[in-house]
């Protein structure tokens, strides 16, 4: 940990407009000036050493973190939202607390935090040159050059740059036109399905059910053109049936009533044979 400024022990500060924190006091005024001094938040260095982590297979010593940065723990926070953060001498690569860090800016040109620019400048062009096939190898100075240009229109502007816009420029810098493919994605044509994703049961999830999903009900109110249709067929139908029910009964009460009528002519026909043989037999015989 940087130790070149012992005077240095609290600083409050303030989360800015661009979700950045700003020293707004520091208990060394004489070396340090609050005005565009940012820290760095506990996220944002997280992200910072994940970053440097990358840089080491290609010699990054990631010991110049704690030499290029003034740690610091939360201490309380005050009513106008600001925070106080008080000096702590614990490592950034040891020490899993929440802590803010403040970069060694004292000396701007030759110090420890500018040594810690160079070498994560180094070690990115390392980086870019062994994964992008470039035509030629990138160098320092076009990275820097490069960052500069940027980094102009915010100075233009009237803006500071803020240290962990700053810091990863240079980490996450890919030359314009080109792109770092994810280490953890396999090349095309190379990509091999080893196990299938396991899918929850439909049981377990349940899609919550809206307007625009109520088809049984829409059914049911609403019945198609079709479905009335068909509805009328039938009932034409069921009335034919009626209809021939009703003319074949009639038919049968006629045939019935025929049917009677002629039996009574077969009995009075009978009557009337029966009739004349009583009148033959009653006939005296002339002798």
């Amino acid at each position: 940990m940087s130790q070149s400024n012992p005077k240095l022990e609290w600083c409050v500060v303030r989360l800015g407009e661009d979700l950045n924190w700003w020293v707004t006091e520091i208990s060394d005024p004489v070396h340090w000036d609050v005005d565009g001094l940012g820290v760095i938040d506990p996220r944002q260095m997280s992200y910072i050493l994940e970053q440097c982590d990358l840089l080491r297979e290609y010699g990054f010593d990631a010991d110049l973190l704690d030499e290029a940065f003034f740690a610091f723990g939360i201490d309380r926070e005050e009513k106008d939202g600001t925070v106080r953060i008080v000096r702590t001498r614990d490592s950034l690569l040891e020490d899993d607390t929440v802590l803010f860090c403040l970069p060694d800016v004292i000396d701007e040109e030759k110090g420890p935090y500018a040594d810690f620019l160079d070498q994560i400048t180094k070690f990115r062009v390392k980086l870019l040159n062994d994964l992008i096939d470039f035509d030629e190898n990138i160098t320092v100075d076009e990275i820097e050059e490069d960052i500069r240009e940027r980094q102009n229109q915010e100075y233009m502007e009237g803006r500071a740059v803020h240290p962990f816009n700053e810091i990863t420029a240079i980490l996450d810098y890919v030359p314009e036109g080109y792109e770092l493919e994810d280490e953890d994605t396999p090349k095309s044509g190379d990509e091999e399905i080893d196990d299938l994703p396991d899918f929850e049961d439909e049981d377990d999830e349940k899609i919550e059910e809206d307007e625009t999903m109520r088809w049984d009900d829409d059914e049911e109110e609403e019945p198609d053109d079709d479905s009335e249709d068909a509805l009328d067929d039938d009932e034409e139908e069921d009335a034919l049936d009626d209809d021939e029910e009703e003319d074949a009964l009639d038919d049968d009460q006629e045939d019935g009533e025929d049917d009677d009528e002629e039996d009574e002519d077969d009995d009075d026909q009978k009557d009337g044979e029966e009739g004349d043989d009583d009148d033959d037999g009653s006939r005296p015989s002339k002798r």
